[in-house]
């Protein structure tokens, strides 16, 4: 297998890039350096907000291509590549679904910022952990002043056997993503990480078949579908390793960076 032309690499962050403590692999600034010297493109692509995913790369900032809220908002050097939000028509009806789920915590993911009602503690920890820019409202149907992305799920009872089943059924109008364990994503039908890869090759010029992808949830699976190198982690869902055409190593083994280090020893 030759690495050697890949020109863009797109990796998810959860359970991919990431180790189970959310936790950066030691080398991976090393391996970053390489690559930018190298001129191939480096773009995470997460389901997190934009600006928590750009403080969480602030070394590297500026060098870096941003997909945040599944594909929806996508910016590089500060640049706003892609914003694809909700239509706001639609946005009271999922809130008011999302108040009847048991066990479940909505958080509605504007451009400008998130914004939640609770104020349970569990919850809280997760929104801290994902979304630099929240506040608390008393009512999520009066925040009209912004353009919603997304809207994200919290649910301690498990996403793809609870709250999607609430979901489920604008799935041929929506995005409605089982994100993780306890995360459900839904946002506008034309919004996926797939799309901004799609994208990016254009803006760049960059082929099918010079990139290369990594992920490990339902959220990634139109990503696989848009590169040549798409790359399950072995800890991913079933339904993204059979999609993915390669397999590696876990996040908790480093599986990202090992390929990434060969892909930099076969254009040594």
């Amino acid at each position: 297998m030759d690495l050697s032309g890949v020109k863009l690499i797109a990796t998810d962050m959860d359970g991919t890039l990431l180790n189970s403590k959310k936790q950066l692999s030691p080398s991976f600034y090393n391996v970053f350096d390489k690559l930018k010297a190298k001129g191939i493109l480096f773009a995470t692509a997460s389901g997190r907000q934009l600006y928590n995913l750009q403080n969480e790369f602030l070394p590297v900032k500026d060098d870096m291509i941003f997909i945040g809220e599944n594909g929806s908002f996508v910016t590089y050097k500060d640049k706003e590549l892609l914003v694809q939000p909700l239509n706001k028509a639609i946005v009271p009806e999922l809130i008011r679904i999302a108040r009847t789920i048991p066990d479940a915590y909505t958080i509605l993911c504007g451009k400008k910022q998130a914004y939640v009602e609770d104020a349970n503690e569990d919850f809280m920890k997760n929104v801290e952990m994902y979304y630099d820019r929240h506040t608390s409202v008393d009512d999520l149907l009066k925040v009209t002043d912004d353009d919603m992305l997304k809207i994200a799920i919290c649910d301690f009872a498990g996403s793809e056997k609870n709250s999607y089943t609430f979901y489920k059924q604008f799935e041929n109008e929506l995005q409605v993503k089982v994100s993780g364990s306890i995360w459900l994503d839904i946002s506008d039908k034309m919004a996926n990480k797939g799309r901004a890869i799609k994208a990016l090759q254009k803006k760049f010029n960059i082929s099918f078949d010079e990139t290369m992808v990594f992920g490990d949830y339902m959220n990634d699976l139109e990503m696989m579908k848009e590169a040549y190198f798409s790359y399950a982690v072995e800890n991913a869902h079933p339904e993204i390793k059979e999609t993915a055409r390669f397999i590696t190593a876990s996040n908790d083994e480093d599986g990202v960076i090992k390929v990434l280090e060969q892909l930099l020893d076969e254009t040594e």
